[in-house]
């Protein structure tokens, strides 16, 4: 994981429709970024499913969600019509920003794994990482980030 208070790793990522984000195009704004495994899996799909049903209320207090995998666009696309889900979910199929993030897993060999570890990061109006949440629960992660964006 990424220290609190470093400045958090730029990138450029295509969503489920096509679209380029960049983590600047949100400045100005609390940024919840959550790395999870796949889509249409149990684990994932309960963890977007509570960040979806918690959303108005990522909204009222000015932060903006992004999920992150190595899935395709096109696999984004299916999970986001299948689930309404109302966020942006951005394809890193080159494990660019995975890595950038320190989420990938280690493998018995010491290695980076293509693998990664289900994360979510806390970045502030300014680009700077304000909680960093590693190995967390796919069915408690949207609570634990509303929390977070109390204190």
């Amino acid at each position: 994981m990424l220290e609190i208070g470093t400045k958090a790793p730029e990138f450029t990522l295509p969503d489920q429709n096509g679209q380029m984000h960049k983590l600047s195009d949100y400045r100005g704004q609390k940024v919840i970024l959550y790395f999870y495994p796949k889509d249409m899996t149990s684990g994932c799909t309960s963890q977007a499913c509570n960040f979806r049903d918690r959303y108005p209320q990522f909204q009222e207090k000015g932060a903006v969600v992004l999920g992150v995998s190595k899935d395709t666009v096109e696999s984004h696309k299916r999970f986001e019509e299948k689930q309404g889900l109302p966020f942006t979910l951005l394809s890193d199929t080159e494990l660019e920003v995975i890595t950038a993030y320190d989420v990938r897993k280690i493998g018995k060999d010491g290695k980076p794994t293509k693998s990664l570890i289900r994360s979510t990061y806390l970045i502030d109006e300014n680009g700077l990482i304000i909680k960093a949440f590693g190995g967390v629960k796919a069915k408690d992660n949207a609570a634990q980030m509303l929390d977070a964006l109390e204190e």
